[in-house]
């Protein structure tokens, strides 16, 4: 109870909002200028590439690596955060820092077991993900995935270093540091591409990710966190990672699954259904990944402090506050995709080999995807919440329910809209994302502060 009172007086819950917000702009501003340097970087190599097999084989070989960091790392900084910012308030930036070793070695371990099987498994399941490849590009996708696998270890530790300097609010140059990969690679394949051919693009992502590495590491032990990969027990905290960790990391199995069957069940579709969801996608996964993604990013030490003193009015107070707010903010964006899906769709892609036909379709599943934002970036405030709760097994149940949920809606809607059913199908049951963790999210506040009142 002084916990909370203390953090009560020292902030208020006004000001808790005014610190989410100068982070969600610092993070948001950040991401936009690491988007526009990607911009650049996919000019540089398309001029140097083009759309040549080589290209085709790098992009297959890079598919895996970016995705064992996803779901291995960060999985892991989503079930350590909350903790690491409770221990470090109420037991001391020592005892966080044994807690950070501790997590982090096992990350490496789970890091690099991840990747010696890929490896060792990679002839085995590279013919599936490039069934459509000729044997010597086949051969040339592997031999590339072999030379990237590194980048697992070094962008997943990144990754972690990033997410523990959020917790200590430094949020701009953490977000901005990515953009040193970009940089790589633009200078690499210019002045190497003609020598080296495509593994001038992988020397270059290679440098520039473990550049990135070093700077968020270096960051990170200017504010007072070691890097250091040791082992102190498994105390209570370290079980309290371990039992969220499985969870979260599951949740995020099953949301890479639900991307898998959107696209095998457009591939039953007419020719270019599965081009038409990726096309439209493009548009509406910009917008998500930096409002949900800047929301997320800074949302989650506030809550965790508050949550750590057991301040539930000002958790109250914070989400509601982010509820709305991103509703305001996300809901005309969806409007104007909505409307104008059409138009953009021309502008963008209509030359060439993309015909007026080719945009009538991509604008329908544009419209039908873009019903989703407000949805998805209000949802990840309810998601925030209940993972700095420790309450991950209610993510995982609603990654379940609505997994099973998309594939009997794609069933039903692919029948009577075509490809833009499908959209559709991910819009709706994105809103009962929506429903069932706010419902979750109120029920687990309320029965916290039913507990202090008892």
């Amino acid at each position: 109870m002084a916990g909370s009172v203390g953090i009560g007086q020292a902030a208020g819950a006004a000001s808790v909002n005014r610190s989410i917000l100068r982070a969600v702009l610092q993070v948001s501003a950040a991401g936009v200028a690491v988007k526009l340097v990607a911009t650049l970087k996919e000019i540089a190599v398309a001029g140097v590439y083009g759309r040549s097999d080589t290209m085709d084989a790098f992009l297959a070989a890079a598919l895996i690596p970016s995705l064992l960091v996803n779901l291995i790392s960060e999985s892991m900084n989503q079930a350590l955060i909350p903790t690491l910012v409770r221990v470090r308030e109420r037991d001391g930036q020592e005892r966080a820092q044994q807690l950070l070793s501790s997590s982090m070695l096992w990350l490496f371990v789970l890091l690099a077991a991840a990747t010696a099987a890929m490896a060792l498994s990679a002839h085995a399941f590279f013919p599936l993900i490039a069934s459509h490849f000729p044997s010597g590009k086949l051969e040339l996708s592997i031999r590339l995935f072999y030379a990237l696998l590194p980048v697992v270890l070094i962008t997943g530790i990144a990754t972690n270093c990033t997410a523990v300097l959020n917790t200590v609010e430094r949020f701009a140059l953490p977000a901005l540091a990515p953009v040193v990969i970009s940089i790589s690679i633009i200078a690499g394949v210019l002045m190497l591409g003609g020598r080296l051919g495509i593994w001038a693009m992988v020397y270059a992502t290679l440098g520039g990710s473990l550049i990135h590495a070093l700077i968020v590491a270096a960051m990170m032990h200017a504010r007072g966190y070691r890097f250091r990969l040791w082992w102190h027990g498994m105390n209570q905290a370290t079980r309290e990672v371990a039992m969220q960790y499985g969870p979260v990391l599951l949740s995020g199995v099953v949301a890479s699954g639900g991307l898998l069957v959107d696209q095998s069940m457009a591939a039953m579709l007419p020719t270019g259904s599965v081009s038409a969801l990726v096309y439209a996608n493009r548009f509406v996964s910009v917008a998500i990944t930096l409002m949900a993604g800047a929301i997320s990013t800074a949302i989650v030490p506030y809550f965790s402090r508050l949550i750590a003193y057991r301040d539930w009015s000002g958790c109250r107070h914070s989400l509601r506050t982010w509820v709305q707010g991103t509703a305001l903010v996300s809901a005309p964006l969806g409007a104007i995709l909505i409307v104008g899906a059409h138009g953009l769709v021309r502008i963008a892609f209509q030359r060439g080999a993309f015909s007026t036909a080719d945009t009538a379709v991509v604008a329908r599943v544009l419209a039908m995807y873009a019903i989703q934002i407000p949805f998805y970036v209000t949802s990840r405030v309810f998601y925030r919440f209940l993972v700095a709760m420790r309450r991950t097994d209610l993510v995982l149940c609603c990654g379940v329910l609505n997994l099973a949920l998309d594939v009997v809606l794609n069933l039903v809607l692919m029948r009577w809209f075509g490809v833009a059913g499908i959209a559709l199908a991910t819009s709706l049951w994105m809103v009962a994302t929506f429903v069932l963790l706010g419902y979750w999210a109120q029920r687990v506040l309320k029965n916290a502060e039913a507990s202090i009142a008892l």
